[in-house]
């Protein structure tokens, strides 16, 4: 997929409270990588999200005169042209490990927590699509106990996720539960591990901007912005 301008403004199409497009944006800041963050309202009729990516995903980053899609292989692109600092560990195994967390956090916990959650809580809100399935929300939430039970398993042995440094892994764990955290939804109190990990994670100057988001009509919890909470 080309563009016609190579030396075009580095875009990324995206909207705030999907956990693929933070984990983009996670990496470019981290790189220090300046970007324009264009919001795709792609439930709208106006959106140009197909024609960005035929699979109807975001998010899309423009770079390099090209646009780019599906968020894994935009941010080992980005590791790859960006080598500093890296975000992929030097040894395959390591990579693997890596590789196999955020397919974890995309896929199954994505499956089972975030997007259901989201779903019920923000997305039908936002596209006016009615109200929230009580049952389903209460899945989620169970479900993410599970998950950081998980976690806090790694962090016993792993001062990061993946090992020792950290990497893609703990950048995609923290997207995903920065947007249940936006909505008040993650109890830290269930793994004092996991809440100094994402402390940790939250506290780094890449985490700024997703901070600073505010998706109308879907207000952040109070304690969302707090490096102390």
């Amino acid at each position: 997929m080309n563009t016609s301008s190579p030396n075009s403004t580095i875009r990324l199409y995206h909207v705030s409270l999907s956990p693929f497009c933070r984990k983009v944006r996670l990496v470019l800041a981290e790189k220090r990588i300046e970007v324009e963050l264009v919001e795709d309202r792609y439930w709208e009729p106006d959106s140009e999200l197909t024609r960005r990516n035929p699979a109807g995903k975001l998010p899309v980053l423009r770079m390099d005169g090209r646009l780019l899609a599906e968020s894994q292989a935009i941010c080992e692109y980005l590791d790859e042209t960006h080598p500093q600092p890296p975000l992929m560990p030097a040894q395959s195994i390591d990579r693997y490990e890596v590789r196999r967390l955020c397919a974890w956090f995309d896929d199954k916990f994505n499956a089972e927590v975030t997007k259901p959650v989201m779903n019920e809580r923000v997305w039908k809100k936002v596209m006016r699509q009615g109200y929230p399935d009580s049952r389903t929300v209460k899945a989620g939430l169970s479900a993410i106990r599970r998950h950081m039970d998980y976690m806090r398993s790694l962090l016993e042995h792993r001062r990061w996720l993946a090992g020792d440094t950290m990497t893609l892994a703990d950048f995609t764990a923290a997207a995903h539960l920065s947007c249940l955290d936006y909505i008040s939804d993650v109890d830290w109190t269930h793994s004092i591990e996991v809440q100094e990990w994402y402390a940790k994670i939250k506290s780094r100057p890449a985490f700024r901007s997703l901070l600073a988001d505010h998706l109308p009509g879907v207000h952040p919890a109070p304690h969302y912005a707090l490096l102390d909470f």
